[in-house]
């Protein structure tokens, strides 16, 4: 009998008399864990936090944040690449995914073929300041400056082949000027040294200058953002005078590359939701960036220029790969 009822159910499912149940219908039917592959209380980690709550508020589901530091975050990303494509592992992924698939000699996973990519989330310019006191005034007057006296000055980075090394080299090497590349471990080494006069310019992103602008406790020259500037904070950019130095750093949401691609749809639904609400799209402009949903595709090809362009920096200015 059971047989025969099984039979009648799959008749029924192929002529279409019972529609079928998709993925995406389904989802989600518990908690999600989103991987992060940084500590707890930066930047990445407040925006996922953020967006977890919220996230997890509109869906029903609790959206857990699981911290997975190290490698440059790609401890988790092998841990997305290695889960179910069930929409129940899920991955906030850095700019820095970008500049280390362009760095690195090898990957334990393709970083385009191994995710699929839900969305952006926020993107945000970096930020070139330098001390309240600098005599450097502008971003013109650096490059002034350092054309007059090469590799005297000096700028900060927190760490070699990151996104911050790698666009500062690009906007510099497009001014053709020599600054000396000191690089960091993050925390506040740039930020001592720079108040302290033993640093001329501190390279970071906005989500992390956003608030020593406000505090007055830097002062900035320029960003990496399209031309026109900063929408957020005003601060002209590079762009304004070098054209063809825009880089945008980014956080989004990437799924296993197994993810059905209609629940792919489904997620990218429900995050382009929470990121119209109002208080979602304040507290990410408070935090420096600005809130930007993509298509799957949209944020694909974003990854992908992003890799093809640093890869030519590393080229260009002879970086050795790790």
């Amino acid at each position: 009998m059971m047989s025969i009822l099984k039979l009648l159910l799959a008749l029924s499912l192929a002529l279409g008399l019972v529609p079928r149940v998709s993925a995406q219908d389904n989802w989600p039917q518990k908690p999600i864990r989103l991987l992060l592959g940084f500590p707890a209380g930066g930047g990445s980690d407040i925006v996922a936090r953020l967006v977890a709550k919220s996230l997890g508020d509109r869906i029903g589901q609790n959206v857990v944040v699981d911290n997975k530091p190290g490698a440059g975050g790609n401890i988790a990303t092998e841990m997305l690449v290695r889960a179910p494509g069930d929409g129940y592992t899920l991955l906030l992924v850095p700019s820095g995914h970008a500049s280390g698939a362009a760095m690195k000699k090898s990957l334990p996973f393709d970083p385009i073929k191994d995710l699929a990519w839900v969305s952006t989330i926020t993107t945000y310019p970096l930020a070139f300041t330098v001390a309240p006191n600098s005599p450097i005034k502008s971003y013109a007057d650096l490059i002034q400056k350092a054309k007059a006296e090469p590799n005297k000055y000096t700028y900060s980075s927190v760490g070699i082949g990151t996104a911050m090394h790698l666009a500062a080299e690009w906007a510099f090497g497009d001014a053709n000027v020599q600054v000396t590349h000191i690089p960091f471990k993050g925390g506040t080494g740039p930020l001592t040294e720079l108040l302290a006069g033993r640093l001329d310019v501190m390279v970071d992103t906005m989500t992390l200058t956003a608030s020593l602008l406000k505090d007055q406790r830097v002062r900035a020259i320029a960003v990496t953002s399209a031309p026109g500037g900063s929408p957020v904070q005003g601060i002209p950019a590079i762009a304004d005078q070098y054209p063809g130095v825009v880089f945008e750093s980014w956080l989004g949401i990437a799924a296993p590359a197994s993810t059905p691609p209609e629940l792919v749809e489904r997620m990218n639904k429900e995050i382009r939701a929470v990121l119209n609400q109002e208080d979602v799209k304040q507290r990410l402009i408070s935090l420096g960036g600005s809130p930007n949903a993509s298509s799957s595709n949209e944020f694909k090809t974003r990854v992908e220029k992003d890799i093809r362009s640093l890869k030519k920096v590393i080229q260009d200015k002879k970086i050795e790969l790790e």
